[in-house]
């Protein structure tokens, strides 16, 4: 069978595809990026990279964040209270007008300290929800910074503009290039977006020491707790029988513990007893609340029963501390501010005002008085309108530092007739210093008026019983000088400082304690000898300072007239013998008196005058070698004495030039140049060098000169060497 030869056909397809160009391509793969870039925006503008527990710890974070503003705030209030109290108390406002100011700081003490113990609860579903809608809040308005002006919240809209590369790297905080690969990524739901780093993220430490947080678990650090309670104070007071049966305290402000470990509680007492009551024991109620008197501190802050109680968990007063002076050594006002010398069992510095008021301070050997008399006179020192006169009861060197930089006025070593004649001298300007407040229209001194009257007169007596104990040369005469001063001579801007071992009412009368208002009492062997320092009676009120367990120098009860109490205190710490502090601050305080013209020799000082007029010699800065051994006057020549010492001085230089130890008067008039040969003799002779003697020159044989030796013993003496 024959096959049928079919003729070539050419085949034709049936539909022609066009392979899509490098522009096509690279739209279509841009649009998936799209798609995934408006994805991940969606997530992240949605908050889904944030879980629960992240969210939540968000919101205690924020929580605490706005608690402690809180309490920044109260701190603030606080301290305007206090310092509104303090003020009035030193002003000497009234009980009324002070004990409401009083009851203001403990309301607001307790108000910080219930904040400071607050415990903040966990934050709640709702607080979290109200951080993450924040969250979102805040993520759209970054978006619309990148921008656009305005940016519907619809999903579509965010994701068309989502298409536009630019904003999109703005928000995520990426760049161009490799930025735009790591957003438009294929997208996983629940996948964040890489969010911008920001620094303190780069520079957060990480904390070895807290132990890591499980997932969800937020990290919690509670208060301590107080540190004492209601009940607990109840039965101390009851106790030590402060409330007896059938009595309660009443509570104003519940215990609360402060951020240092301190507790203040406010509350009344019964009406049968008083603070002044719980004052005298102290001692009881510390013992009863297992703490030491120096841990524990009593106010009246309103009525008589009306009481703040502080105590804390330290003993303020176990480590020494140095003066303030020692970092700040700047001139103060003595009189208005007063100087610090010590600090109270909360702390806080003390400063005594050199302000109408006489200071006694005793205790003693190694009781630590010296230190404590120490600050007060440094202190005053840095006041240049301040005189001190300071009476050492020793022979030995322990204020010659105040003679030697120029501070002391005065300064002398145990002399009885010195020391008398001094105090009359005082006595005499009292009379001169009252006249002259008269003429101001002043009844007594006031700070404007100082330095018109001749500035403040501080007579600082060491070893008070070298001059008053029974048998004592001039014993009587200088206690009944002491006893008028201090009674009449502090209107007038003269005041005592009496320092001694020996506090016994032979040693110190009552006249005469009584008068200085200012009382610093150390250790001291027995409760009579405390009295004879604070007064009588106050040992059976608790004021016992032979009780100190443990004694510890400088420690003791102070009486501050200016804040109008009496408690415990501890003096600055304050070196001489070791470590020259007391040196190196009275070198600082000369120069702020040399600035004002007052160190000694620089102005006319009537008390050295009288001194100098009724001895014959001149204490002035410790006498003429700053020894506190009184000579002849260096410090406040004449006319005539600078004169003769400025011959002596350019004679010996003419000696010097001449290059022999003699001269004849004409050759050295004529070097010296202005001064004949006979007026230079006249002085010669008024300095005490004496008159020619028969002298040996090369080439002149024996004619009448100056021996060297002659002329340099008048200077010396002039000098007082």
């Amino acid at each position: 069978m024959a096959t049928e030869v079919q003729p070539d056909v050419e085949q034709q397809p049936t539909d022609i595809v066009t392979p899509p160009s490098r522009t096509d391509r690279a739209k279509a793969a841009f649009a998936v990026q799209r798609s995934h870039a408006g994805a991940r925006i969606k997530d992240w503008l949605a908050t889904a990279d944030l879980d629960d527990a992240e969210t939540f710890q968000l919101a205690d974070r924020r929580k605490q964040a706005k608690h402690d503003e809180k309490v920044t705030q109260q701190q603030r209030s606080v301290a305007e209270a206090y310092g509104r109290f303090t003020h009035a108390k030193v002003s000497g406002a009234s009980g009324g007008g002070l004990a409401a100011l009083g009851g203001r700081v403990a309301a607001e003490e307790s108000k910080l300290a219930a904040l400071q113990n607050t415990v903040i609860p966990p934050a709640t579903e709702r607080e979290a929800n109200s951080v993450r809608h924040g969250k979102k809040a805040g993520r759209a308005a970054i978006l619309a910074a990148g921008g656009l002006a305005t940016l519907p919240a619809t999903g579509a809209a965010i994701e068309q503009a989502a298409n536009g590369q630019p904003i999109l790297l703005a928000v995520l905080g990426t760049a161009a290039g490799y930025g735009w690969y790591l957003v438009s990524r294929p997208f996983v739901a629940g996948q964040p977006a890489p969010a911008p780093l920001i620094p303190e993220q780069l520079a957060t430490r990480v904390d070895m020491t807290k132990p890591e947080l499980q997932p969800g678990q937020r990290e919690f650090n509670a208060p301590p707790p107080p540190a004492l309670t209601v009940e607990e104070l109840d039965q101390a007071l009851r106790n030590i029988g402060e409330v007896k049966k059938g009595e309660q305290i009443q509570i104003l402000a519940v215990p609360q513990r402060d951020k240092d470990g301190n507790t203040t509680v406010v509350f009344d007492l019964p009406p049968r007893t008083t603070v002044a009551n719980l004052k005298k024991k102290i001692a009881e109620l510390a013992g009863a609340l297992g703490r030491d008197a120096a841990m524990v501190d009593i106010e009246k802050v309103g009525s008589e029963v009306r009481t703040s109680l502080w105590l804390t968990d330290t003993d303020a007063f176990e480590t020494t501390r140095p003066s303030p002076l020692i970092k700040n050594p700047s001139q103060i006002d003595a009189w208005k501010d007063g100087v610090p010398v010590a600090w109270n069992k909360r702390g806080i510095a003390i400063r005594l005002a050199i302000n109408n008021q006489s200071f006694l301070i005793a205790g003693m050997t190694r009781s630590g008085k010296g230190v404590g008399a120490s600050n007060l006179v440094v202190g005053a020192a840095f006041d240049p309108r301040i005189n001190l006169r300071i009476v050492a009861g020793k022979n030995n060197g322990e204020w010659d530092p105040y003679a030697k930089t120029g501070v002391a006025s005065t300064y002398f070593k145990p002399s009885p007739e010195r020391l008398l004649a001094l105090l009359k001298g005082l006595l005499a300007d009292k009379d001169r210093r009252e006249a002259d407040l008269g003429k101001l229209g002043k009844s007594k001194m006031v700070g404007p008026v100082i330095e018109q009257v001749g500035g403040l007169e501080v007579v600082v007596i060491d070893e008070l019983a070298t001059y008053t104990r029974p048998g004592k040369r001039l014993r009587e005469e200088i206690l009944e000088a002491l006893i008028e001063l201090s009674a009449v001579a502090a209107g007038a801007g003269i005041l005592l400082v009496l320092i001694t071992q020996y506090p016994e009412a032979d040693v110190i009368p009552g006249a005469l304690a009584l008068n200085c208002g200012a009382r610093w009492a150390m250790r001291v062997e027995n409760g009579q000898q405390s009295n004879a320092i604070l007064g009588g009676g106050q040992a059976g009120a608790g004021r016992d300072a032979s009780k100190f367990d443990p004694p510890r120098p400088g420690f003791g009860w102070l009486v501050n007239p200016f804040a109008g109490v009496t408690d415990l205190a501890r003096s600055f710490d304050l070196d001489e013998d070791e470590r020259g502090e007391i040196t190196t601050l009275l070198e600082k305080a000369a120069k702020i008196r040399k600035g004002a013209g007052r160190l000694a020799g620089q102005w006319d000082d009537p008390i050295e005058k009288h001194l100098l007029n009724a001895t014959g010699l001149s204490s002035a800065a410790g006498g003429p070698k700053r020894d506190g051994i009184p000579g002849r006057n260096v410090l406040n020549h004449t006319a005539e004495q600078k004169h003769q010492l400025a011959c002596c001085g350019e004679a010996l230089a003419a000696m010097e030039q001449l290059g022999r130890d003699v001269a004849q008067l004409e050759e050295m008039a004529q070097i010296i140049g202005g001064i004949t040969g006979d007026e230079l003799g006249k002085a010669l002779r008024a300095a005490g060098a004496g008159g020619v003697v028969k002298i040996v020159i090369e080439g002149r044989g024996r004619v009448n000169g100056y021996q060297k030796a002659d002329i340099a013993e008048a200077l010396a003496l002039l000098e007082g060497n």
